[in-house]
This record gives C-alpha cells, sequence and structure tokens, in this order.
C-alpha cells in the first residue's frame, strides 16, 4: 500500500508528496534530473533512475551518518564534497526517514521563522543538533558604545578595518 510508514523503500513521488507542501520550495528539471530548490539553492535532488537521493546535510555530521548506515547512505561525489551535501539510496529508506531528511535539509536553505512556522513545537528543539538563533537580523548588541582605548579613542571594530580594500589582483599567466 502506497504511502505506508514505515515500509522499506520510497519512490521519488514519496519525496515529491513532502518537498511540495513547503514553503518556498519548488521543482525544477536539470539536465534530466528533478530536483527541488528554495530560491536558487537545491536542498533535494535525485538520480536521472531515480533510485539516488541528494540531499542537504552539514558536512561535519555526514561521515557520522554514513557510519550509521553505509549501506543506506555515502558520500556525494568528490567535486560535491565541498557542498552541505549527502546521498541516499531510495530503497533503503523508510518514509519516516524519508521526511525527516527532507524536512532537515529543507529547514537549512529557509530563514529559521519559516522552519519554526513549519515544524511547530519542534522548532524549540535543533532538527540537526545545531543552535537556533532567535535573535531578529541585523539585531544591535545590548552594549551600543563602541568600545575606549585607555587615552579615551573610540576603537573601531575588527569588521570596520577589514576587507575595505581590495587585495591586487594577479595577473594571468
Amino acid at each position: 500500500m502506497t504511502g505506508d510508514v514505515g515500509r522499506r523503500g520510497v519512490t521519488i513521488d514519496d519525496a515529491r508528496a513532502l518537498a511540495s507542501t513547503l514553503e518556498r520550495a519548488y521543482e525544477v528539471v536539470v539536465r534530466g534530473r528533478v530536483k527541488f530548490r528554495v530560491g536558487k539553492i537545491v536542498f533535494l535532488a535525485f538520480s536521472h533512475d531515480e533510485t539516488m537521493m541528494g540531499f542537504g546535510f552539514p558536512k561535519d555530521e555526514r561521515d557520522a551518518l554514513i557510519a550509521s548506515a553505509p549501506e543506506t547512505f555515502l558520500l556525494p561525489r568528490p567535486s560535491d564534497l565541498r557542498f552541505h551535501w549527502v546521498e541516499a539510496r531510495l530503497d533503503r529508506l523508510d518514509l519516516d526517514e524519508l521526511h525527516e531528511l527532507v524536512l532537515d535539509a529543507w529547514s537549512m536553505v529557509v530563514p529559521k521563522f519559516v522552519a519554526r512556522r513549519r515544524l511547530g513545537e519542534l522548532a524549540d528543539q535543533p532538527i540537526i543538533d545545531r543552535p537556533i538563533d532567535d535573535s531578529p537580523p541585523n539585531d544591535t548588541p545590548p552594549n551600543d558604545s563602541p568600545p575606549v582605548e585607555p587615552s579615551g579613542r573610540a576603537v573601531r571594530p575588527v569588521s570596520d578595518r577589514v576587507g575595505r580594500h581590495r587585495a591586487p589582483r594577479r595577473p594571468d599567466g
């Protein structure tokens, strides 16, 4: 029976059913492969034969995920190792695992308030053991006065001094 929770082996249609309900997510086909994006960021992608699913996942946790179930999860191809990405065999996942992976990948690419709205009370607990920043964006620190040197002169933060000037470009050669 299609859609049974806990059954082993899922399809692209199972993933599509969930991903298509996620806020800001949309489906695209790129070079014959189905992908789901938020903006221009891909959080879910399927192989041409629809047997493998790539999904967003923190780089620092992917070795542990793969070690926990090497018959299910594997590293992406070498050129994609720089991304927060893992691959999974769809025939080895159950519907609960698929939902968790899709929601985690999606929550990595949407603003936190969007993820919280979708996940409700579950959003109070980190989805993949990462802290959730509750401060509004561009919030000023509680102490608005700049630090002062012993001479009484205000000290600019390092971020105001660094990055203003570009290093000269090297000529190609």
